[in-house]
């Protein structure tokens, strides 16, 4: 037959060849297609196109055969649900009959991950702070870098009021800008019968346009736009006018009336910004326009925040640059001081770097990364001891791996079972985790007072949620690598002689992850002792001064004259002093101190406080030169300062000779002062800060500051008691806040006891976990070289020889770990961390030998029971079999 020849070529139908790449498995297609296409050609040229077609599709419908056709997605998935059963049932019955195992390993993951859930709960609180603001993507704060004369920066969360003002007049691409200040705490009056302590923070009118704090009563646009205007929150407005509605009402404040022109619902508690009542800024420009006139300076930088708003998409390169352009300009007519500004988003906050002046909950980035760490060298241990059980009895489970893939089973199925299995380990440690979570959680709130303020660790079903992840996460990771190794056995190695399995051909797996474990497990114990020997340094270091028997009591605004006057009628109390604020808490106040020598002068900052002329021999000050304070004037007419060493050394004062130094003049606040006692130096700030120039100024102030009162008596409670009353006589209002200057030292360092606290708990689970690890692959040792005990035995052997035969090899572990982990630890604490501690305690030999020691004695505990249990054995019964 001929083709006519501008016709197409004959083809074999388009549906029939759809039909069997539809149907055909993809293994037989390309040679069955290829055999159709060649009959099809010779029916063509034999039988014509019609006739070509027809056997074509009878050829395609004919080989439609359950061998050819492949099977359909959903089987596979079904296939694939019906091997997870298996996978579960299998799981199952591994964990039941091996229960030791099962129990180390459910035990020692549920034990690392309540510290998981722990961490998790934490870090989920402090990245939700703010996130009930509309806005909080794209709003930002001014933060202040400030560099002195002497090249000393500070970055403060503060900036001037100016910088505000500025930003929102000058720099385009700004949407809004909030204005803050604190530091308003006085006493809240209404009708001259309720009257309540009230702490309150200076706002702008922008405030509500910036931040998401709903009003329930009031106008947000117009609440803080006058002067003496009030926003209260619910708690606030309840305490004031109980359920009377408190809009329009009046509060006094002193002698000014304040009307409410607002009512907020309660601030959240994961808000850094938190606040009694918001008091509208234009009232204290107002009252400070004459009395304060640096409260606009640029460098007015201590007590304002700025908040500000951008469009979205905007360009904070441009912003950026405004802000540069401004901090030149204004840093042209500053003295001896360079400010400049920059942006943090405010979801950086909460979770950020370490800043002064923070008005807020703030933990440094640093402080996150550690609590995760800590949480995942302890998962990761017990992740181990899991991957190091579960290869150790790869010879017990081999038979089964190679009989599964004997009948069939590919490398995935085998993966997946181990996956499986891990995992459904990982869950059922996550219910006793949990329950321990729920213990933990009480005992870490318990660690400071101050941690119930800044989390809640409450339960919610997205914190729920990443627990069930963590356990996938950490069966997964536990899993991973004895999953892999069964994955990848040969079935005839594995039958012929599973004696001969190598987990890697030089390195010994199991023995290289109980080496990490215990190396870990030392360096956390040398830490704690390290540490806590810090601790301890730091609370009985020598100040320069004594603060023993000495009651700090906060005047709040009252009279110290009415107070000492009910004070020196109590028989326990021996001295009263008073002072501006309390040293060496943390607690800084400067100022700028000039020299002038001949035609030059000088200017440093130094740190400042104010006292009476009681407060020197109160605290045991040592003069090296001159006397206390002999001009004592009632006002502020001071002419008087005492100075410390450094001083001295700074401006090179009279030779750095103390006596040469004493009628010295100097100049602070525009003020001639001399110089008329020079004291050995003393702590004024804590043990991480060096001691700088210090000065005390005479203050006779009638309100505010402290009383320092020198207490002599057998029975404290009494005394205390006594001066209870006292307070009680001249202040009804204010509760009595009175601390020893010792308890407030420890307070001072509480930070460093929590984290000895958190690292000794950690390092508790870690040698637990290490030692769960430690006792199972003892066990499993034992049972294994029971017949070459037996054998041993019936030489002659006796139970010391065999003991050491059996432990030493986990005992050299332990001497290489502690090779490693003791000059690792001493020299990261030597090299950076006691570095950022002008005053430490030396690293002594007992911090490491102990460590050591404990670890060892521990250690040589288990295999010492188990191996003594195993040498003991009859020989008889164990090779009667043989």
């Amino acid at each position: 037959m001929k083709t006519a020849p501008n016709s197409r070529p004959a083809s074999p139908p388009r549906w029939a060849q759809k039909l069997l790449r539809w149907y055909c498995r993809p293994d037989l297609l390309e040679d069955l297609e290829g055999d159709f296409n060649e009959y099809f050609e010779r029916n063509l040229k034999t039988k014509g196109a019609r006739r070509a077609r027809f056997i074509y599709v009878l050829d395609v419908l004919k080989f439609f055969r359950p061998y050819t056709v492949r099977k359909p997605s959903f089987l596979t998935f079904f296939i694939h649900w019906l091997m997870l059963g298996s996978y579960f049932k299998t799981s199952r019955r591994s964990l039941v009959r091996n229960k030791l195992f099962s129990a180390i390993n459910i035990i020692g993951l549920a034990v690392s991950m309540s510290v998981g859930l722990l961490v998790i709960a934490f870090l989920a609180d402090l990245f939700a702070y703010d996130q009930f603001h509309e806005k909080k993507h794209r709003t930002y704060r001014l933060l202040t870098r400030n560099e002195l004369a002497d090249k000393t920066v500070m970055n403060f969360a503060s900036t001037s009021l100016k910088a505000g003002f500025k930003l929102r007049e000058t720099i385009p691409g700004v949407e809004d800008v909030a204005l803050i200040r604190r530091g308003f705490y006085s006493d809240a009056r209404v009708n001259d019968e309720t009257v309540i302590p009230l702490e309150a923070t200076w706002a702008d009118g922008s405030f509500f346009k910036v931040f998401t704090f709903p009003l329930l009563k009031g106008n947000p646009a117009t609440a803080l736009n006058e002067p003496y205007s009030l926003v209260v929150t619910e708690k606030t407005a309840r305490k004031l006018f109980g359920d009377a509605d408190a809009l329009g009402k009046t509060v006094r404040f002193d002698t000014l009336n304040y009307t409410v022109t607002g009512v907020l619902k309660d601030i959240p508690k994961l808000s850094h910004l938190r606040f009694e009542a918001l008091v509208s800024l234009p009232s204290v420009l107002g009252q400070k326009a004459d009395s304060d006139g640096g409260i606009l300076n640029w460098g007015n930088i201590y007590q304002n925040y700025v908040y500000l708003t951008v469009p979205e998409n905007a360009n904070l390169q441009a912003i950026q640059a405004g802000l540069d352009q401004l901090s030149r300009a204004e840093n042209a007519r500053l003295d001896r001081q360079k400010i400049t500004l920059s942006l943090q988003p405010m979801e950086d906050i909460a979770v950020g770097g370490r800043l002064s002046n923070e008005i807020g909950v703030s933990i440094p980035t640093p402080v996150a990364w550690v609590l995760v760490g800590l949480a995942l060298v302890v998962i990761v241990s017990a992740c181990f001891n899991y991957t190091n059980l579960s290869i150790a009895r790869s010879i017990r489970r081999s038979r089964e791996v190679g009989i599964r893939k004997i009948v069939g089973a590919l490398k995935t199925h085998v993966l997946g079972q181990f996956m499986a299995e891990s995992v459904i380990i990982s869950v059922m440690a996550l219910v006793l985790s949990f329950l321990l979570f729920l213990l933990l959680r009480t005992q870490f709130m318990a660690l400071a007072p101050q941690l119930a303020d800044v989390v809640s660790l409450e339960l919610s079903p997205w914190l729920l949620l990443y627990f069930l992840l963590l356990a996938i996460g950490v069966g997964l990771a536990a899993g991973f690598l004895p999953a892999l190794f069964f994955s990848r056995l040969q079935a005839v190695q594995v039958l012929k002689d599973a004696s001969s399995l190598r987990v890697f051909r030089h390195v010994n797996m199991r023995k290289t992850l109980i080496f990490t474990q215990y190396t870990f497990s030392l360096i956390f114990i040398t830490t704690t002792l390290i540490g806590y020997k810090q601790y301890r340094g730091f609370l009985s270091f020598d100040l320069g001064f004594t603060t023993e028997n000495i009651l700090n009591i906060r005047m709040q605004g009252n009279k110290s004259t009415l107070l000492k006057k009910e004070l020196a009628e109590i028989p326990a109390v021996s001295q009263i002093a008073t002072s501006r604020m309390i040293t060496s808490l943390g607690s800084l106040y400067g100022a700028t101190l000039k020299y002038k020598e001949k035609d030059k002068q000088d200017s440093a900052k130094v740190w400042i406080n104010f006292v009476d002329e009681n407060y020197l021999p109160l605290h045991r000050h040592r003069f090296l030169a001159g006397t206390n304070f002999k001009n004592r004037p009632t006002s502020g007419n001071e002419t008087e300062v005492i100075v410390n060493e450094q001083v001295l050394k700074r401006f090179n004062l009279a030779d750095r000779n103390p006596s040469k130094a004493v009628g010295k003049q100097v100049i602070m606040d525009d003020k001639p002062l001399t110089i008329v006692g020079v004291l050995k130096d003393f702590h004024y700030g804590t043990m991480d800060q060096k001691i700088e120039p210090t000065v005390f100024r005479y203050s006779a102030e009638e309100s505010g500051g402290y009383l320092n009162v020198g207490i002599q008596s057998d029975d404290y409670p009494a005394a205390l008691a006594s001066i209870e009353s006292a307070w009680q006589k001249i202040d009804k209002v204010h509760p009595l806040d009175a601390k020893f200057y010792d308890d407030q030292i420890e307070d001072a360092y509480r930070q460093f006891e929590v984290m000895v606290k958190v690292i000794g708990f950690i390092t508790f689970l870690a040698i637990c976990i290490a030692s769960m690890g430690l006792f199972g692959m003892v066990v499993f040792t034992t049972e294994t070289r029971l017949k070459e005990i037996s054998i041993r035995k019936v030489m002659g052997a006796s139970e010391g020889s065999l003991i050491f035969q059996l432990s030493k090899g986990f005992l050299l572990l332990l001497v290489m770990a502690a090779l490693v982990a003791l000059p690792v630890t001493y020299f990261f604490f030597d090299q950076f961390v006691l570095t950022k501690f002008v005053y430490h305690q030396p690293i002594g030999v007992s911090e490491l030998v102990i460590s050591v020691l404990v670890v060892m004695a521990l250690a040589f505990l288990l295999i010492g029971t188990q191996t003594l249990k195993a040498a003991r054995s009859n020989p008889a019964k164990v090779l009667k079999n043989e």
